[in-house]
């Protein structure tokens, strides 16, 4: 169909790729599940996912230069769109049970264990969505389905006036508050999985693959 977006999943053994695929499939997006580079770098668009501890997904990322392939598609202005750990791992650095590793440093900041009661975050939460949002566009009043343990709790980027700065939204686990989500020009991402948030999440799916 002309005009269909390409979209790749990066798959390198972590996270469910097919849930993703299928959810960008009703998006509107024509997905392919590749590790491949070419594939990777040419798509339109680039999901990263992941699951699991922040040092195992990054090992599993670099295995396929995973790392270099994200770096080098937003040198190019090209989208990436992470979720969950995909998520994490676009920060400088993760600290889980006191040992500290290296992300992919797109952003400055640590991912560190939520200081809440009940820990993993494991439900159904609100988002705080800031003014001109283009993910959240019609959801901003929605709940999104959050599994995690771990999160970025602090925002470290500034911006020098002339970019425009990224938008960050919040969320708020057992009196703890979290980053939610980022829109920062072509580099998207979710702590929440919108592959598994019903409605809300397709039609935030539904938003990221339009803007391609």
């Amino acid at each position: 169909m002309t005009g269909t977006k390409r979209v790749v999943v990066l798959d390198y053994g972590s996270g469910n790729v097919h849930s993703a695929a299928k959810a960008l499939e009703r998006a509107g997006a024509e997905v392919q599940v590749t590790a491949d580079r070419a594939a990777a770098l040419e798509a339109d668009g680039l999901l990263v996912p992941g699951v699991g501890a922040f040092a195992a997904v990054m090992a599993q990322l670099r295995a396929v230069r995973g790392d270099e392939i994200i770096d080098r598609r937003l040198a190019g202005g090209r989208p990436v769109l992470g979720i969950c750990v995909g998520m994490q791992v676009l920060f400088e650095r993760g600290v889980e049970h006191g040992v500290e590793t290296a992300g992919c440093d797109e952003w400055p900041g640590a991912v560190e264990r939520l200081q809440a009661p009940v820990v993993p975050h494991m439900c159904w939460n609100t988002v705080a969505v800031p003014e001109g949002s283009s993910l959240f566009t019609g959801v901003e009043g929605e709940r999104f389905y959050f599994v995690h343990s771990y999160a970025a709790r602090s925002w470290e980027l500034r911006t020098d006036g002339h970019t425009r700065a990224p938008l960050v939204t919040w969320s708020e686990h057992g009196g703890d508050r979290f980053v939610a989500a980022v829109e920062n020009g072509p580099l998207c991402a979710t702590q929440f999985h919108p592959e598994k948030s019903g409605d809300a999440g397709a039609a935030l799916l539904r938003n990221w693959v339009r803007a391609l």
